[in-house]
């Protein structure tokens, strides 16, 4: 379960209960996020932070070990060599904690879901 899943109203309420050296990744993640989708509003959904541009683009979360990042399916299959040295499931990656988080596949993915958001919008 994600931390403080259930009582966060808002990204930053969400982010100031966690650890300081979480509240730190969950930071780097925030900003790479809002920059590689400037447009994209922030929210609370399904009781973790997330950034919807025409819909939900990608959620984040912290967990006991890991920074959860949910960016879709279809980003995952993107991206999956990228991402083949991290715990993965359909739709979500498991950044550990004790490392780096890879800021730069995050910006490339959540670019590759503002592109996809925008062309289904088109598409309507």
């Amino acid at each position: 379960m994600a931390m403080n899943r259930e009582t966060s109203r808002n990204i930053d309420a969400y982010m100031d209960r966690c650890p300081n050296d979480v509240q730190r990744l969950l930071t780097q993640m925030r900003l790479t996020i809002k920059k590689a989708a400037p447009d994209a509003e922030e929210k609370i959904s399904y009781g973790i932070p997330t950034f919807a541009l025409h819909g939900n683009l990608v959620h984040f979360a912290a967990f006991k070990n890991h920074i959860g990042f949910y960016p879709t399916p279809s980003a995952m299959t993107a991206f999956s060599k990228e991402l083949s040295s991290y715990k993965c499931s359909k739709g979500a990656v498991q950044f550990p904690l004790d490392e780096p988080l890879p800021l730069a596949l995050v910006s490339r993915m959540v670019k590759f879901r503002v592109k996809e958001n925008l062309s289904k919008r088109k598409k309507k």
